[in-house]
C-alpha cells in the first residue's frame, strides 16, 4: 500500500491574522494542534508543515 503524506499549508504572513500558525491555543502553537490531528487520520502516515517563513 502506498504511503500517504499530509501537507499542511502554514502561511505566517497572513494579512488578516499575521503569525496565526504560532498563536497559542491551550499552551501550544495552533500549527502543533493541526499537525497532531493530521497524524490521527486513519490513512495518513506522515504530516509535513509547508511554510513560507523560517
Amino acid at each position: 500500500m502506498p504511503r500517504a503524506v499530509a501537507v499542511i499549508p502554514c502561511r505566517y504572513g497572513s494579512t488578516r491574522f499575521p503569525g496565526k500558525p504560532l498563536a497559542p491555543l491551550a499552551g501550544k502553537p495552533l500549527m502543533w494542534h493541526v499537525h497532531q490531528q493530521c497524524l490521527k487520520a486513519r490513512h495518513v502516515d506522515e504530516a509535513i508543515v509547508a511554510t513560507d517563513d523560517e
